[in-house]
């Protein structure tokens, strides 16, 4: 009998067998993407190794391996109603930046599974692309599978696709081969035709071998690739699924910890009551997703990914309140998967303190909302049953959101768990106007924070570039502006940060300020579009806010950011720089008060 390992003990031995093939073992990226506007956040092992694939970068090695920790909210509706959906999770991978290719690939694939694994030969089934023979004749010839047990996956002849093809668009792209494990009967559908490919939980996908050689022209044109890239994915949660011999993800030794504290807190047992069970599982994935997002220095905003993170520390607090668990014990199990991994992810244990104010805080501002928005819910839900209707309408949906505060997807979540549906056309057509309402009224009031644009106003806005730059230097790449508020007297300035700053912090920020004053550094503008200044690597706060064509305020080397204006046009004109207050503003938002001296 095959030896069952644990989730850091398959992480371990994937990173050290690849080491062992000459591969360099590189940390896990951060979740919040490096120089990469087109994700939100880090959803692959491949996403932060983009540019050594395409050359704009050298890698530090042409073989890597890496475990990353990723995060996809596409299907965040779906998690908790299944024992399938994730949104955070690991990925393992050994990647070739224009080095080996397939021959290798394959082989240490079978070698990792049968040899150091022991997983048995004759319930592995690899797939290929259709039409890459050359796979197929390594599995066969090199490798010794039979020719029977390799499934080839072709193109859908009406739309193209085919799930053993990777390409996004035009680019690099290329075939995949696949490794399928049988996990028995016992997890299948019970067809006689059950095989790889059945979306049942039979044969589980634990491997993929992706061949980049193609550039594809979005168009169906191919052309060959000088470099050759290998890619491979393999989720160490599926994995350790397999390898434990367990039904799901949520029954693997490190989630399951957290999913018993759950149902000890709640006096719940697991898979005896529908509804708990989604409950269990939505709180022991999403407290995963919490406690990695903010100690990777995410906190939670209205928008991009830190709006995701306060969805998902909302729906944990639902969930709790459904199953009767104290929402104090929110802090228990982030010690559990703290302990859990800490020692992949040390700066789990170093920022453990932070991701629980950070989440507490959160938990107690939505608790009162939560509330009232129940109770105005089911008042609505009850005249809206009265009417014989099972459909919220789009105006209740906004009204919940635009006077108490309530999120439409947890309006929707309390819907489907009461048999319906919410308009959700209606609530996006009277979002729509509110947003054109509340975007012509602040057009004119949209300076920067500023109260006017007099001589001191102009000095203090300039400040807050300063400020910022000095904060990202002192504090960390993760402070981002969240706010200023600047009148004739002083400057009020909100930023990104989990802690109260030091006494030593502050003084080195204001250091820096008044070091940036005192070099006389010149502010140019340039004028662009709005395209153009992200991708210059311009700063910017509500960009929807700004017009298609936009000014780009740069301070040297030390500062640049989209901004509407005005400045001064050197830095030697704003005296000197004083910290008088630093405050919290909000969970995670800090906020300083400062003035500028002749």
């Amino acid at each position: 009998m095959r030896k069952q390992y644990g989730l850091n003990e398959l992480r371990s031995m994937f990173l050290n067998f690849f080491e062992s093939k000459g591969h360099l073992k590189m940390n896990s990226f951060s979740l919040i993407p490096h120089n990469d506007n087109s994700l939100l956040l880090i959803n692959s092992g491949m996403a932060p190794l983009k540019p050594y694939f395409t050359r704009q970068e050298i890698p530090p090695r042409y073989r890597v391996t890496t475990c990353q920790k990723c995060i996809r909210t596409g299907d965040i509706e779906n998690v908790g109603k299944t024992a399938r959906h994730l949104t955070f999770f690991e990925m393992l991978g050994n990647f070739s930046f224009g080095d080996y290719f397939k021959h290798e690939a394959i082989a240490w694939s079978w070698e990792f599974l049968t040899k150091v694994l022991g997983l048995e030969e004759d319930r592995l089934y690899p797939s290929i692309y259709g039409e890459d023979d050359e796979a197929f004749d390594i599995w066969t010839k090199e490798v010794g599978v039979p020719a029977e047990r390799i499934t080839r996956f072709y193109r859908d002849p009406k739309t193209g696709e085919c799930d053993n093809f990777w390409e996004h668009g035009a680019g690099p792209c290329g075939p995949c081969s696949e490794i399928y494990y049988d996990r028995g009967e016992k997890y299948g559908c019970g067809k006689p035709d059950c095989k790889v490919g059945c979306d049942c939980d039979r044969f589980m996908e634990v491997w993929n071998n992706v061949f980049t050689q193609f550039e594809g022209d979005g168009k169906g044109g191919y052309t060959e690739l000088s470099q050759k890239n290998i890619d491979t994915g393999m989720g160490l949660e599926r994995l350790a699924v397999v390898m434990q011999d367990v039904d799901s993800v949520f029954d693997i030794d490190t989630m399951k910890a957290i999913r018993d504290k759950v149902c000890e807190l709640s006096g719940k047992s697991y898979q005896k009551d529908a509804l708990d069970d989604v409950s269990i599982r939505l709180i022991t994935d999403h407290i995963r997703s919490a406690t990695f997002m903010i100690s990777d220095g995410i906190m939670p905003t209205n928008e991009g990914r830190g709006y995701v993170l306060r969805r998902l520390i909302r729906r944990m607090v639902r969930h709790m309140n459904k199953l009767q668990i104290s929402l104090d014990e929110l802090s228990t199990l982030i010690d559990i998967n703290v302990e859990n991994l800490k020692e992949m992810y040390p700066a789990l244990e170093a920022n453990k303190e932070t991701i629980k104010n950070v989440i507490l805080e959160e938990k107690d501002k939505f608790v009162k909302t939560l509330e009232k928005g129940e109770k105005e819910f089911a008042k609505e839900v009850g005249q809206v049953k009265e009417q014989g209707e099972n459909i919220v309408p789009g105006k209740v949906v906004f009204r919940l959101y635009d006077t108490y505060g309530f999120p439409p997807e947890v309006t929707e979540e309390l819907a489907t768990e009461n048999g319906m549906k919410i308009d959700k056309e209606g609530f996006d057509k009277l979002f729509k106007e509110h947003q054109e309402k509340s975007r012509a009224g602040s057009e004119q009031k949209f300076k920067g924070g500023l109260a006017s644009t007099g001589e001191m106003e102009t000095k203090y806005h300039t400040a807050t570039h300063l400020l910022n730059a000095a904060l990202k230097q002192v504090l960390g790449s993760h402070v981002h502006q969240r706010g200023s508020n600047i009148t004739a007297e002083r400057m009020r300035f909100d930023f990104s940060h989990p802690a109260k700053m030091t006494d030593e912090e502050k003084q080195k920020t204001e250091d820096l300020v008044n070091q940036w004053i005192k070099e006389a550094i010149p502010v140019t503008v340039e004028e662009m579009t709005k395209d153009e200044a992200v991708k210059s690597g311009a700063e910017c706060m509500f960009i929807e806010k700004y017009p298609d064509r936009v000014t780009v305020y740069s301070i040297g080397d030390v500062s640049k950011e989209l901004c509407g204006g005005p400045h001064v046009k050197n830095t030697s004109e704003l005296g000197t720089f004083k910290i008088k207050k630093e405050e919290a503003s909000s969970a995670g938002i800090r906020r300083i008060k400062a003035i500028l001296k002749k």
